[in-house]
């Protein structure tokens, strides 16, 4: 039986607003059947009247570590699951595992575990953020376990997701950076520009070999400089790519935000959590790979230095905070939450908007945009409290 055979499980939403590829959509319907999206017929009876909320597309997060208290860096289908939800209740319904730099060995162990999640369409593929990255930008990744992007070790890694990697996130100018660029991108693995001492010039050079993705902008690289204008400057000014930015208020000053998103514009900008355990859960002591990481105010900091650790932060909050403080409108919020990150993971044509025969991934918002209910594939989450 097809998921849009006349047996399949009907819902229909109505008079919410719906935030369509091509805009709003008020007091609008939208019919689920099976796990997908499908056509609105006229006169069918509805299942759920959502008049005063909003319904999005279910957001994507393509970089995230962590979060009720569990880690992908434990390697286990338990932990994993355990992150899966915790985001999926606050709208994530698809996100790629983010590791967490460590021994190569572990890394690899790390994968094959959460690759089977991978297959399994609970994940939507596998990030390794480190080891290949600058000691003088690693952040809350341990200096001890650093190495050069040597592509025969970049090549292992990779190997090791048994073809459910989708991003490594490097520094290109590190010995045997630019060659590794071209590696991943001829792999069709997504090259990350992060973590990194990188100039303006062998950023561009990286771009020009492949790379497309800026890791969490302006964060563990060099400040945008008038003479020296680095990374930051040669991420935002190339339209090949797509910039992270972790919008909870603390990885970025509203205005550095605001300059990201007027000048990459909406098309090129993917939110994203870059969460570690801690989110989802309240402030105390949490392992961040090999290292500890204290939460205090919902800022997560290494015990050890205390360098910003990644962040607590879930996507339903980002979105909020985007449309409410930053100004952003929710069509364009929408696009950096969801259908930017899709295209960016090759999963546009299957999740990422709302459009007749994609997966019913969806979010339903209350007028305050807190999280109402989250439906992922057809099949609540998070049902919606409503008569």
């Amino acid at each position: 039986m097809s998921p849009t055979s006349p047996k399949s499980e009907r819902t229909v939403l109505t008079g919410a607003r719906v935030v369509l590829p091509d805009g709003v959509a008020e007091h609008a319907t939208l019919t689920v059947e099976g796990p997908l999206i499908a056509a609105n017929a006229d006169g069918q009876a509805p299942t759920l009247d959502l008049t005063g909320h909003w319904i999005v597309p279910g957001f994507v997060d393509m970089h995230v570590h962590g979060g009720g208290g569990a880690s992908f860096s434990a390697g286990t289908a338990e932990e994993a699951l355990k992150v899966i939800g915790t985001h999926r209740r606050h709208g994530t319904t698809t996100m790629v595992a983010s590791t967490v730099t460590g021994e190569l060995g572990d890394l690899a162990q790390q994968a094959g575990a959460l690759s089977e999640l991978v297959e399994q369409g609970e994940l939507a593929g596998i990030h390794f953020e480190g080891p290949f990255i600058s000691p003088g930008r690693c952040g809350a990744h341990d200096p001890a376990l650093l190495r050069d992007p040597d592509p025969a070790e970049v090549r292992k890694l990779v190997d090791a997701a048994r073809g459910t990697a989708r991003m490594v996130t490097l520094a290109p100018e590190l010995p045997g950076g630019m060659h590794s660029v071209r590696m991943l991108a001829d792999s069709g693995v997504v090259a990350a520009v992060g973590h990194t001492d990188s100039t303006y010039e062998a950023t561009v050079e990286a771009v020009e070999a492949g790379a497309t993705v800026a890791t969490h902008l302006f964060n563990a690289m060099p400040a945008l400089g008038h003479r020296a204008p680095g990374p930051v400057a040669a991420l935002l000014e190339d339209e090949r790519v797509t910039v992270e930015l972790i919008n909870d208020g603390t990885h970025l000053h509203p205005a550095a935000l605001e300059l990201a998103f007027h000048r990459a514009g909406a098309g090129r900008v993917a939110f994203i959590t870059d969460a570690m355990g801690a989110a989802g859960m309240g402030d105390g002591r949490y392992p961040l790979g090999p290292l500890e990481v204290e939460v205090r105010d919902g800022v997560a900091r290494l015990t050890e230095g205390g360098s910003i650790a990644g962040s607590t932060l879930t996507l339903d909050a980002a979105f909020r905070r985007a449309v409410t403080v930053d100004g952003i409108a929710v069509e364009e919020a929408v696009r950096a939450l969801s259908a930017n990150p899709a295209r960016l993971l090759g999963v546009g044509d299957r999740t990422g908007s709302l459009e007749e025969g994609k997966y019913a991934d969806l979010v339903v918002l209350d007028e305050a945009f807190e999280v109402a209910g989250v439906m992922r594939r057809g099949e609540w989450a998070l049902r919606p409290d409503v008569r």
